[in-house]
């Protein structure tokens, strides 16, 4: 099955669906320090970047007409900063707003499915009535927008269209959920609105994952069983003060069924401390200490023993100083380049191309890879069913 990826950054998304077992048939993203990054990943030969055909450029100058191949699926993220809680928030008057876009290529390649990812802020109430407006618009992607009509006007003509029951011609069936990377072995809690839409002619019915972790799992194991700390071998004297947790521990009746939620010890403990152990630290790529973490109200870092975190990008995220470590005895630091990929499940053996600063953008814009595998591997196998 064919692929087509927009708006690919350093390529979460992107990974999963090539490791699900779509081919695709283009990657495009107009900032040229992703696609730089994707580029050493291919030059290194690391799967699946050897096979994509990158595009570097505006998507807006895209012709997806020249693309001969039947499309299945067609993905990306459409640049958030519109709708992010660290952004200015002008969504449809922002144009940095890509949605109308990713519109546009379900309306031209009408592909199968679809699957986009954005910031959890796109479900504002500020936000309730555009966000109505891009579910129509990929419901019904063929009712585009007349000449100088306003957005406005345009949902209002969606709605009719809506409600009239009876459709011709290409629309989707659509769900749209909140999902915690956290509560699907990320250790991160990173949420985040996905949309899924199936061509209304597949006949598809879907709908999202389960959990496969919990926190209620992690406090189990923290303070019941004690098998976290046993794991990770932390005396009782070194172990966090965590009241909350510790009485919630005490009032779950059974332990629970799913997994525990991932820590930031959990993801990490392997590799050396960069501030206080460099030369162990020079090993590994991408794993240098970056000076000037400082703690101050509302960014105090990711305590060791949770899930991390949302890592940020943009001036929010890191010299805000959100994405950091925060030690149990209370100092704290700037994650390093390499844990913060695997904060996001990105492989040890990916590459990441520019500066601290510029690559820690990338790794906040990026969906965690582990996250959207487990989505995309359903939609693959629901399309596979269908086929």
């Amino acid at each position: 099955m064919n692929a087509v990826e927009l708006f690919v950054g350093a390529g979460g998304l992107g990974m999963a669906v090539s490791q699900a077992g779509f081919r695709p048939q283009l990657v495009v993203d107009w900032d040229r320090w992703a696609c730089d990054t994707i580029r050493e990943n291919r030059k290194a030969g690391l799967a699946p970047f050897t096979s994509w055909p990158l595009v570097e450029g505006d998507v807006r100058q895209i012709e997806f007409s020249n693309i001969r191949e039947t499309i299945d699926l067609v993905t990306g993220g459409p640049p958030c900063q519109p709708f992010s809680m660290g952004g200015l928030h002008r969504a449809y008057l922002d144009e940095r707003d890509m949605f109308p876009q990713a519109i546009r290529a379900v309306r031209e390649l009408r592909p199968r499915a679809f699957v986009f990812e954005n910031v959890k802020g796109l479900t504002r109430a500020s936000f309730a009535n555009y966000l109505e407006y891009i579910r129509l618009q990929l419901r019904h992607p063929e009712l585009g927008a007349k000449s100088k009509e306003t957005w406005h006007d345009h949902l209002i003509r969606l709605e009719d269209h809506e409600t009239k029951g009876r459709y011709r011609g290409l629309h989707y069936n659509i769900v749209m959920r909140v999902l915690n990377a956290a509560n699907y072995g990320v250790p991160q809690k990173r949420e985040r609105v996905l949309i899924v839409g199936f061509r209304a002619d597949t006949g598809i019915e879907w709908h999202f994952p389960n959990h496969t972790h919990s926190q209620d799992a992690l406090l189990w194991s923290q303070w019941r069983t004690e098998e976290y700390w046993d794991r990770h071998k932390v005396a009782k004297r070194q172990r966090p003060k965590d009241a909350k947790g510790q009485a919630r521990a005490r009032k779950l009746a059974e332990q629970p069924q799913e997994s525990p939620w991932l820590t930031v010890r959990d993801a990490i403990s392997d590799l050396p401390d960069p501030e206080l152990q460099p030369l162990l630290a020079k090993a590994y790529h991408d794993h240098r200490f970056q000076p000037g973490a400082r703690s101050y109200e509302g960014h105090t870092g990711s305590p060791l023993d949770e899930p991390a975190k949302t890592l940020k990008a943009g001036v929010h995220g890191v010299p805000g100083g959100e994405n950091m470590l925060r030690r149990a005895d209370g100092s704290v630091r700037y994650f390093t380049v390499r844990e913060s990929a695997r904060l996001q499940t990105f492989p040890d053996e990916m590459l990441f191309h520019g500066s601290w600063s510029e690559t820690m953008r990338q790794l906040g814009n990026a969906v965690p890879t582990k996250l959207a595998h487990v989505v995309v591997n359903k939609v693959h196998d629901s399309l596979r069913g269908n086929a």
